[in-house]
């Protein structure tokens, strides 16, 4: 018990400044079209310390269709140095190993630090979508969406 607890502390992606430990792993939602998912906690470094976390999403449905592939979410404190661009990019070589050959993040037309994020790592605007009121409760009440495309093979 002890060792899985210790196994699922360590890092699986890293880099000078962050990594990713997966949190949660086999993520399904069949209302959502989730097949699969995974959730890593991204941590700083130095000092050790949890700073927010990326998910993937695996599936195809309507509600991913404005939700997105890819969620992320830096804690406050510790935004604006480019912390989620970090996490999406360390994923890329689990999306390739996972053979998607594209994902979709998605962005409120609003969310400037996020829109960023999707360009810094070669994603490509799709379209800015109505989101239906049947999927605005997915969506934490957005009524657009940016779609940003990704090709984990190499950049858009």
């Amino acid at each position: 018990m002890l060792l899985n607890f210790l196994s699922s502390l360590r890092p699986l992606y890293r880099d000078s400044e962050i990594c990713l430990v997966l949190s949660h792993e086999d993520v399904r939602d069949p209302a959502l079209g989730i097949d699969d998912g995974y959730t890593f906690d991204i941590f700083q470094n130095k000092p050790r310390r949890r700073i927010g976390y990326v998910s993937l999403r695996l599936g195809e449905s309507p509600a991913l269709y404005y939700l997105g592939h890819i969620g992320y979410r830096i804690d406050a404190p510790f935004r604006g140095h480019g912390y989620a661009a970090r996490a999406c990019e360390m994923l890329i070589p689990f999306m390739r190993e996972l053979q998607l050959k594209s994902v979709c993040i998605t962005a409120n037309p609003d969310n400037t630090p996020s829109r960023k994020t999707c360009e810094r790592i070669g994603c490509v605007l799709e379209s800015i979508v109505a989101v239906p009121p049947a999927y605005r409760a997915v969506c934490s009440g957005a009524e657009y969406k940016c779609r940003y495309i990704l090709l984990p093979g190499g950049k858009a």
